[in-house]
């Protein structure tokens, strides 16, 4: 039995991850996670959206709206599954109808002895007797027999398919909301664990688990076997022995080749995914043939290792063959040689070669199937390091809802595995309704100050808090509700305008999207699209423009009441009339005690910030009220790079 057939290739694409469309889904990803929007776990029993009942109320009666008169303003607790313990849940399942898959395969594979004992009995009593009664007694025993054998194979069959469906459903959600939390730094590698799990799936459908369950039922067959003669037994023992060595071998030759092939692989899809992502730059630039290059030196190293894992594979496999069918010749002729002696029949040793056959056939299929099992013991293992390691394990307390205090206290950030200082020292508060705009040169550290603040990146030392606890500690499901982020390359999901702005929340009200597109200023916009707050938008964003894209991120932003909004490069698509829509919205935000920390250099957003905070070289170089920095920027005391206004964002850290 080969491990190559492994049933129906499973739905997974190995280049799905490359496609441009699959990119900007899994850049929506990363956003949904910083919002809030991937509930990760239990989604079904996540609190509803909190909206502001009073507009004009104070932080104060915002936070105690959703409590009881007396009680502490807690916001409803998320019912959070640790994703360890989905997976030791998912394994447990697996293992229990592992077992069953094993007592079925054992009773199946103990009434195929049916066939060498009919064998036998036609062979040294029917034709001896040459009684037909005999033989249609025979015949109706074994029919029926093989009858309940085929009911029980396809019972195992149907268990092993509900199994990696059960495995698949179990873990898709932890997979996806663990690797969008992972992804964060900007790598879609993470996500590649999706198709580890389709891998899974395709393993535990195919052929070599099933040869593996059928490995408890050979010490039966030895046992049958040395009951038609010793010498019988011995010889199948000593070649199951034989060939677990080759087994053993297998292993151990292919396991490091195995290895390196699954490293340059997910390298070279890396390189495939940033080709994918850069699809427009590398075309207009004629950068194909060197990110071919690149990609196809990884591939090479892969296939180079594969092939040299494959060949010894596939050489335990012909040695594992060459010495069953040995095996068969030695019973074959060892029991011509008994039977000449008066010590068995013809039909004894055809049943013996058939018991011996099938005691050994497990095994080999073990050997051939290999590089199956070593596959998926590496896809889960990969699958569990990620879930394992997740940040989103360990419970949090569930805080007050913030009013919007934010604090930043000697940043370091100095990215792995790099040395080089990234943000160096960064100190600063805003109170609650405060906004503060980030300007400097390109490079200077702003876009990764902005990610920061919204928890996707971790300070190397130092704190980032909202109202005064560290960021590494708010639940992150109560975090994401509780703040809005707009970044440069805004990426909307496939879905009505409608829904975009609701985060994809389904218990979102009507009112609660209104009314983040009315602070957004967003609302007249709408109202001239094709079906208004009900226009799809697709993977690439169409109908919308880009900066009709970017308004409707930022009405995202403001969803939900969200206490603190982090704008990165919010006018970088806009006209004229976005930017009065832009000024207007944060006059709003202001009005509600909204803290918004918005990156920017264009002179028009400057002018509607309570202050102005000017990083150079991942350091600040100035900060204070906007009314003081403004007209020293306009003076020229900045280098020209950085009061020269960017028309498009990207070029920052």
């Amino acid at each position: 039995m080969s491990g190559e057939a492994e049933g129906p290739r499973p739905p997974f694409e190995p280049g799905l991850l490359r496609r441009p469309e699959v990119a900007r889904m899994i850049d929506n990803m990363r956003a949904a996670d910083l919002l809030g929007i991937l509930p990760g776990r239990n989604p079904s029993r996540a609190g509803p959206v909190v909206t502001d009942p009073a507009p004009g109320g104070t932080p104060a009666a915002r936070a105690t709206s959703a409590s009881a008169p007396g009680e502490p303003a807690l916001q409803r607790r998320q019912a959070d599954e640790d994703f360890r313990a989905a997976l030791g849940r998912s394994m447990a399942a697996f293992r229990t109808n592992i077992v069953t898959v094993v007592i079925f395969s054992f009773v199946a594979n103990a009434l195929l002895l049916a066939v060498p004992i009919y064998l036998f009995q036609v062979s040294d009593r029917v034709l001896s007797s040459r009684s037909l009664d005999t033989l249609a007694m025979l015949t109706m025993i074994i029919v029926g027999l093989l009858f309940v054998h085929s009911l029980i194979d396809v019972a195992r069959r149907i268990v092993l398919m509900r199994t990696a469906a059960q495995v698949e459903s179990r873990l898709g959600a932890p997979v996806l909301s663990a690797a969008a939390r992972a992804s964060q730094n900007g790598s879609s590698m993470e996500f590649q664990r999706l198709g580890d799990l389709q891998q899974i799936r395709g393993f535990i459908t195919g052929s070599t688990l099933m040869t593996l369950c059928d490995l408890p039922v050979a010490p039966l067959y030895l046992g049958v076997l040395f009951l038609i003669h010793p010498h019988f037994g011995y010889i199948v023992t000593v070649t199951a022995l034989v060939l677990a060595l080759i087994a053993w071998l297998t292993k151990r030759f292919t396991a490091v080749p195995f290895a390196k092939a699954n490293m340059h692989a997910a390298r070279a899809n890396l390189q495939a995914d940033a080709l994918a992502r850069n699809a427009q730059v590398i075309n207009a630039m004629g950068m194909t043939p060197e990110g071919v290059v690149l990609w196809g030196r990884e591939t090479a190293a892969s296939l180079k290792a594969q092939i040299l894992a494959q060949d010894r594979n596939v050489l335990a496999a012909g040695v594992s063959k060459f010495v069953r069918l040995m095996t068969q010749i030695t019973v074959l002729g060892w029991g011509a040689y008994l039977a000449l002696q008066g010590g068995l029949s013809a039909g004894m040793i055809i049943a013996a070669s058939i018991i011996g056959a099938r005691a050994l056939g497990p095994i080999e299929g073990a050997i051939e199937g290999w590089k199956n099992v070593v596959s998926a013991r590496s896809a889960y293992d990969r699958i569990r390091l990620l879930l394992q390691n997740s940040p989103l394990n360990v419970a949090r307390l569930e805080l007050p809802r913030p009013t919007g205090l934010l604090t930043v206290e000697r940043v370091l950030y100095v990215p792995p595995p790099q040395k080089k200082v990234i943000l160096n020292g960064i100190s600063f508060e805003l109170e609650p309704g405060e906004s503060l705009a980030i300007v400097g040169s390109s490079g200077a550290g702003k876009s990764t100050l902005a990610r920061m603040l919204v928890g996707s990146v971790m300070p190397t030392a130092g704190a980032v808090r909202l109202d005064r606890m560290d960021l590494r500690n708010w639940n992150m499901r109560q975090f994401g509700a509780s703040i809005g982020y707009l970044p440069q390359d805004v990426q909307l999901f496939p879905g009505t305008v409608k829904a975009n702005i609701a985060r994809m929340r389904g218990d979102a009200t009507d009112e609660a999207i209104f009314d983040a597109a009315e602070i957004a200023d967003v609302h007249g916009l709408i109202s001239q699209l094709p079906s208004g707050y009900e226009t799809f938008v697709s993977m690439d964003g169409a109908p919308l423009s880009g900066g009709q894209k970017q308004r409707i991120g930022l009405a995202r932003a403001f969803f939900g009441d969200p206490r603190l909004v982090v704008l990165d490069e919010p006018n970088s698509n806009l006209d004229t009339a976005g930017e009065q829509a832009l000024a207007a919205s944060l006059a709003r935000a202001k009005a509600r005690e909204i803290t918004v920390v918005a990156v920017t250099q264009r002179p028009a957003l400057l002018k509607n910030v309570d202050k102005i905070l000017v990083l150079e070289g991942g350091s600040v170089k100035m900060m204070g009220p906007q009314s003081e920095v403004l007209p020293i920027l306009r003076g020229g005391a900045l280098p020209p790079a950085a009061m020269a206004p960017q028309l498009q964002g990207g070029g920052d850290q």
